[in-house]
């Protein structure tokens, strides 16, 4: 049984789900706990590099505990977080890639204003 664990900030959409069962043959998704959820989501901006990684390890922890071997990670974020994430995974035998998405953007006028509005579409996965 090969597992998924989603380490980014959004819901997962019906075609990465598709292409993760598809491409790397998934057959469970997990998602990060809640606390670790709203840490990856608030990795502070003015933190070093040595202050990322012990802010994450928490995380890292939980990974290691709760993945197997060549199971996938999806890891998409602060990018200094994710490096790190990456690097650990392959440490632990574990598969990072990220979801490449293609982005239409679709202006709408209404009189002095612009709305901007942005569509982001699956496209692949791409190894880390």
């Amino acid at each position: 049984m090969r597992k998924m664990f989603l380490l980014f900030s959004h819901k997962l959409t019906e075609s990465q789900r598709e292409d993760a069962i598809k491409t790397y043959n998934i057959d469970e998704f997990v998602n990060l706990p809640e606390n670790f959820q709203n840490m990856w989501s608030q990795i502070p901006a003015e933190f070093s590099n040595d202050e990322v990684v012990k802010f994450i390890e928490p995380i890292t922890k939980w990974l290691k505990e709760t993945s197997s071997f060549q199971d996938v990670a999806l890891v998409q974020g602060d990018y200094s977080a994710t490096f790190y994430l990456a690097k650990f995974c392959r440490e632990i035998k574990i598969i990072p890639v990220s979801s490449t998405n293609k982005r239409v953007a679709k202006e709408i006028t209404d009189g002095n204003k612009v709305h901007v509005s942005h569509t982001f579409e699956h496209i692949i996965y791409r190894e880390l």
